[in-house]
Parts: C-alpha cells; sequence; structure tokens
C-alpha cells in the first residue's frame, strides 16, 4: 500500500511516452518521464515521493521535497491568494496552506515555519502554520542527554523556545547559544534537563566530552592552519573564542583541556601550542 507525503520504493511495471507507471495495486501512478533515472526499466524498483498533481492525481517524483508529511519546516511563500497561500517545498507543485492555517498574514517572499499535513477535506497535502495542537510534553518520548532534532520555534525573555523531535517543545537558554539564531533554524542537540511538569532545557550539539569529540580536529586543524600556534587561552572573552572557533568557551576549554591531556597541545602565557609529533 503506498503512503501519499512520503517516500516510496515502488517497481516499475509499464512504459509510455509521457513516463512510467510504478506498481501501486491498482493502475500504477506516473513517474513522469522528466524525472525517469537514465537505464530505468520495467522490474526495477525506483525511491520516490508520491503527492498530488494539479489535477489532483498521485503522482511520483525523484525529485526531493523540503518536508515530507508531518515534518514541521521552515518554507518560502511564492505567492498569496484571497484563499491562503502557496508555499514553495522544493516541488514543481507548490505546497498550498489555507487561510484558516496562517497565524496571521503571510507576504510572498516571506519565510514561515509551518507543518506539513494530510487535509482531511480534500486528502491532499498541506501546510498549517497552527503548530500548537501537534506538540505536547505530556508524554515525553525522550530523556536526559537524548540526541535530538532542534527547531527555533518563537523568542523568549529566557532564550528560545524550540520545537524538540517534530513533538514535543523545550527552552534554549540564552546562555546556550552562541551564534545567531532564527525563527525556523533546525540543528541537533541534545536533552540537558528534564524538570517538573515535563518542562524541558536543551542544548546544541552532543552531551559532555561527546561534545569535545568533535571540535578536537577543528582546533588541531586551525592550530595546523596558523603554524602551530593561536593566542586564545582561558583568559580570553567568550565572544573571542566563539568568533575564531564557533565554539562556547566551556567547550574551548575542555577541548583544549583534553588535547593537553593527549599531549599534543601546551599552554603558554598568551595562547596554545601544537606539539610536534
Amino acid at each position: 500500500m503506498v503512503k501519499m507525503g512520503e517516500y516510496n520504493v515502488l517497481k516499475v511495471i509499464k512504459e509510455k511516452s509521457m513516463g512510467v507507471f510504478l506498481d501501486d495495486g491498482d493502475m500504477g501512478i506516473l513517474l513522469p518521464k522528466r524525472f525517469v533515472p537514465a537505464g530505468t526499466k520495467i522490474g526495477d524498483e525506483l525511491k520516490v515521493f508520491l503527492y498530488h498533481d494539479g489535477e489532483d492525481r498521485p503522482i511520483a517524483t525523484t525529485q526531493k521535497p523540503k518536508g515530507i508529511l508531518g515534518d514541521i519546516v521552515k518554507l518560502k511563500a511564492v505567492s498569496v491568494t484571497h484563499q491562503g497561500a502557496f508555499l514553495d517545498w522544493g516541488l514543481m507543485k507548490d505546497l498550498f496552506i489555507p487561510k484558516s492555517r496562517i497565524q496571521n498574514f503571510m507576504i510572498p517572499n516571506g519565510e514561515y515555519l509551518v507543518k506539513i499535513v494530510m487535509d482531511e477535506q480534500t486528502g491532499r497535502l498541506a501546510a498549517t502554520e497552527k503548530l500548537e495542537p501537534f506538540l505536547s510534553n505530556e508524554n515525553l518520548t525522550v530523556k536526559d542527554k537524548d540526541l535530538v532534532d532542534l527547531i527555533v520555534y518563537r523568542r523568549t525573555d529566557i532564550g528560545y523556545e524550540v520545537i524538540i523531535n517534530n513533538m514535543h517543545k523545550g527552552i534554549l537558554h540564552n546562555n546556550e547559544i552562541y551564534r545567531n539564531i532564527e525563527i525556523g533554524d533546525r540543528f541537533p542537540g541534545f536533552i540537558k534537563n528534564i524538570l517538573p511538569e515535563n518542562k524541558i532545557d536543551v542544548a546544541a550539539g552532543k552531551p559532555g566530552y561527546n561534545r569535545v569529540e568533535d571540535e578536537t580536529e577543528k582546533v588541531l586543524r586551525l592550530l595546523k592552519e596558523n603554524d602551530g600556534y593561536l593566542p586564545y587561552h582561558d583568559k580570553s572573552s567568550p565572544e573571542e573564542i566563539y568568533s575564531f572557533f564557533a565554539m562556547s568557551k566551556k567547550t574551548f576549554k575542555m577541548t583544549t583541556g583534553n588535547l593537553y591531556k593527549q599531549h599534543k597541545i601546551s599552554f603558554t602565557k598568551t595562547g596554545i601550542q601544537l606539539i610536534e609529533e
């Protein structure tokens, strides 16, 4: 059984001048000729995305949309009408968002955080800006230190509210933010703390020394690119460190401390020095 709005692996059952038809257990779904991989023949299995064309017929594509059914993504408005707006999601046919599912208003070329849903009335894929009904912390599917996907949801007095794995809400506090971020930005993070009433604090990157492991090669590379010396140390400001290394001062200290223990660098009065092997 095929799944609309998702990727499916389907077998080629016949070839026509307009493309090939894929097995859906019925009459077949067209994959237009422009999207058919070179050398495709009957019996081959292809990974395709399924949606509805302008005539409301199921159609396949090898193009990759910016999101699939259930995803929360930031999309640009292509055009706006009295009925709603059309969003660019990477396919030939734009994604429609009905006026009833727009929070305030949209303008052409504006970018908006939306969830891709199946419209119950039309049976077609659509978008909605009204995310709250899809977010809940009542029954958590995450625990402390879990690696998660984060989407910046909205600004708060203490940082940013984020969406966790497309289903929960959490807070990324100001002291955990080390770069410019915008609503709709997506990046990996981890569950830092689960508080009473299932409130969640998160942080970007990976927990503990796992985060350090991702940064050690960066520090070594930068040292080699700068003749084995960098003028940064534990007295350098967090802003200076982030500007050069794109990491927090805490991560910088953990990383350089780890490299020092491995006898790969030494500390000087003015910075860090690479130890030649």
